[in-house]
């Protein structure tokens, strides 16, 4: 059974020509390191030393003309193939800020060139979560997410594992994979000292604490402001100085609108206290 014949490359070929036209090592060392036969080195050595004066030999008229259609060519592909790149990266910059389910509300199934694949290809979504319709959550842990917000409110340093042994013990069989998941869906994690909390920032500016040493004595010398909430059928109710302003997402801009209707009745203060 005959051997089948080794592909080289043109480099390859050029680099072992070479080699053996400088004459450093005899031919027969150069085929054993490259593992080729020394009669191909031979052939590779003469076409090196026939073929090399091409290299600086001057082009013909029709030779420049041929590179220079070639290289506008070239030119031209770059061109275009930048133009649609750039496009490319816009259109993903304009998608990455866009959830999933916006990018599902543009999917149109009754399209007439593309296909719902197409569009979800498209819109690098996957077909798996265009096609997924959530269950609602069910009622025994709804229940028990409201327990777990009670719980929390009282004890907010409870991390999964206190808040799983605080449930055992009031009679609910649960464990801890449960109770993290449904505190990860709440948005509630344990607080408590973090590491390296002490170190400033180098770039934060250290405003000074005004009431350290002074004593409140009359109207307008000094505001103080806080955020807490309550949980109220089954959302969450904000409150500012001990009345109603709204949700706990608009909490800032309700407490904004609060301090700019005292400003406004009551003036402006000399210190504004808040954290």
């Amino acid at each position: 059974m005959s051997k089948q014949r080794r592909a080289c490359s043109a480099e390859f070929t050029a680099k072992v020509g070479l080699e053996a036209l400088k004459g450093i090592e005899p031919i027969h060392v150069i085929a054993q390191r490259h593992a080729v036969h020394p009669v191909q080195v031979s052939q590779w050595k003469k076409e090196v030393s026939e073929r090399l004066p091409e290299v600086f030999a001057k082009p013909s008229a029709q030779v420049r003309d041929e590179i220079e259609r070639n290289r506008k060519e070239r030119e031209g592909t770059v061109c275009a193939d930048r133009a649609a790149a750039d496009g490319v990266r816009v259109a993903q910059k304009k998608l990455a800020h866009l959830e999933s389910k916006e990018r599902r509300s543009m999917i149109e199934t009754e399209h007439p060139k593309l296909s719902v694949a197409r569009q979800c290809e498209l819109l690098e979504l996957p077909r798996s979560t265009y096609y997924h319709h959530p269950k609602p959550p069910k009622e025994a842990d709804l229940a028990l997410m409201k327990q777990i917000d009670e719980i929390y409110l009282e004890s907010p340093f409870f991390g999964s594992r206190q808040m799983t042994r605080w449930l055992q013990r009031e009679g609910h069989v649960v464990n801890r994979k449960r109770v993290r998941r449904l505190m990860r869906l709440m948005g509630l994690t344990a607080i408590y000292p973090k590491p390296s909390l002490s170190k400033k920032a180098a770039s934060h500016q250290i405003y000074p604490y005004l009431l350290r040493t002074r004593k409140v004595e009359r109207s307008n010398q000094g505001w103080a402001t806080d955020i807490t909430y309550i949980p109220v059928c089954g959302d969450r109710l904000a409150l500012a100085d001990g009345a109603r302003m709204g949700t706990v997402q608009h909490a800032r801009c309700v407490v904004l609108r609060a301090v700019q209707r005292a400003m406004a009745i009551y003036g402006k203060p000399e210190i504004f206290n808040t954290d």
